[in-house]
Parts: structure tokens; sequence; C-alpha cells
């Protein structure tokens, strides 16, 4: 199943959380939301603590959550999650006065969602609202959100013409990305001292603005020729990036210096707190 990360707030609280999109559902990290819901200095024991207080909880521990993998302070990690319905078990056993908010607030964000997939720009603007948050400027979101509407019409156009999903569209973006950077995108991460961070999202102004260049270039192309599948696309691809690669070898001979940059985003953005808590697992 194809499964996309992101945080959500409750009461300023963080919730991790994985959208599946197979089954249009959200699963919610457990230790977060017990931590939201309790104030719990240390969540995990008091998941222990809970199940034992609850034997039916513990007994049918094993079908109402679910391990993913998500974003630690350590790192990608397989942590305990849950759908809407298991939480709602899990809450059973929390006395909190917060547990009709939360469930509030989890149906209001599971139907943001489902509205979301029936109106793309209610995507966007929630990319908006999160890429503030982080503490991007205007400039910079105004730049990332068109890269994105730029990449959805290239993928649109791969699919219409054969391209498969996952392995042959991340293997053109790097003949695009190597093709007008001189970095293959793991080669451009690491340049930037990235790990597991989107090389998008710490890309500057000027990146953003070549490798927008370079995809709608390859856009155009491939529907002035209309190429059929992944090999054809590969010719496609390296003409695209050329574009972009021609505009940034003449930019630079103004400038006298390089524009591919190793800032990246923690260079400028205020840093997230810490998630210090041991992951429930």
């Amino acid at each position: 199943m194809t499964k996309k990360q992101a945080i959500q707030l409750f009461e300023e609280r963080k919730v991790r959380t994985v959208w599946d999109d197979q089954e249009e559902k959200w699963y919610f990290c457990v230790v977060d939301i017990v931590e939201a819901l309790t104030d719990s200095v240390n969540p995990t024991d008091y998941i222990k603590k809970m199940k034992k207080r609850d034997p039916e909880l513990a007994e049918g521990w094993g079908q109402i959550v679910t391990p993913l993998s998500v974003q630690t302070a350590g790192g990608k990690q397989r942590v305990n999650c849950a759908t809407q319905q298991g939480i709602f078990r899990i809450i059973q056993s929390i006395p909190s006065p917060k547990a009709e908010p939360f469930k509030q607030w989890m149906a209001q964000v599971a139907s943001q969602r489902l509205d979301q997939m029936q109106d793309p720009e209610l995507s966007i603007e929630q990319a908006i609202v999160d890429y503030r948050r982080l503490g991007y400027s205007e400039a910079w979101i105004n730049q990332r959100i068109k890269s994105i509407e730029v990449r959805k019409e290239l993928t649109d156009e791969w699919k219409r013409t054969g391209v498969k999903e996952g392995l042959e569209y991340a293997s053109l973006t790097d003949i695009i990305t190597r093709e007008w950077s001189g970095f293959t995108t793991k080669q451009y991460k690491h340049y930037k001292g990235l790990k597991k961070e989107n090389l998008r999202d710490n890309m500057t102004n000027l990146e953003i603005a070549l490798n927008i260049l370079a995809e709608a270039s390859a856009t155009e192309i491939s529907k002035d020729r209309d190429p059929i599948g992944f090999n054809a696309q590969t010719q496609v691809a390296r003409e695209g990036g050329s574009v972009a690669k021609a505009a940034r070898k003449q930019l630079e001979s103004k400038l006298g210096r390089s524009v591919i940059s190793k800032d990246k985003a923690s260079d400028y953005l205020l840093p997230e707190k810490d998630e210090s808590q041991q992951e429930d697992k």
C-alpha cells in the first residue's frame, strides 16, 4: 500500500500520522495520542499500565495496532499506529477530559483528507499552512507550491505515455536532476548534508526555479513528441534537464559562482522541538 506521513496538530501537540491510499484511512501514532490526552512525561510507560488495567485491551492489542514506519528522533522506526476505530477503543481506557474533543478532531482530520482527494486545491492550501508553520518565507513557499503543480503535470504526462509509477518515475527524475544540476538525486542530497529529508524542501529559491524549468520543459517536449514508454521518455528527460542546465550555466557565467548551494532548510528555519520520548514498539 502507498503511505504518506504527516504531522497533525491537536491543541498544539504533534501527532504523527500515516495516510494509506489503498484503504483511504489515517493511521495515528498511538504513543503521540496517549501523550496528547494524558500529558504524561512517559507515554510508553502509561501504555503498559493502561494495558494492565484493561485486560481486554491487552488481549486485542495485536488486532488494534499496526507497526508502521514513522519518523522519530533516531530516524525512521516502526511504531505502533492505529486507525480511527482502533484509537476510539484505546481512548476508552484513558480517563481524560480531552477524549471527546480528540474524537471530534480525528473525525475532522479524516474529513479534510477526503475533501482534499476530491479537490486538490485543498491539499495545496494545507501545504502552504504547513510551510508557513515551519518558518519558510512567502517567496520560497510560492516557488515550492508552483514546483508541486509542475511536478504533478509532469507525472500526469508520464502516466499518459505509459511510464510506470515507482522505480521508473524515480529513474526519470534522477535523469532530469543530473542533467541540469550535475548531481543525481542521491548525490545532491549528500552535497546538502541531507539524509531522510525531502530534497525539494531543502532547495533555495533559485534551485527550485531551475528544477521547475527542467520539469516543465520535459513536460512540454513530451506533449509535443508523444513518446511511449519509459525508454522513450529517458531522452525527453535529458532534453528537459538540458534546458535548465543551459540557463544555469549562463547565470553562473554572469555571477562567477555556482548556483548549486549547500544551503538547506535547517540553516535558516527555526529547529523543531526534539522528540525525545522513547517510542512504544
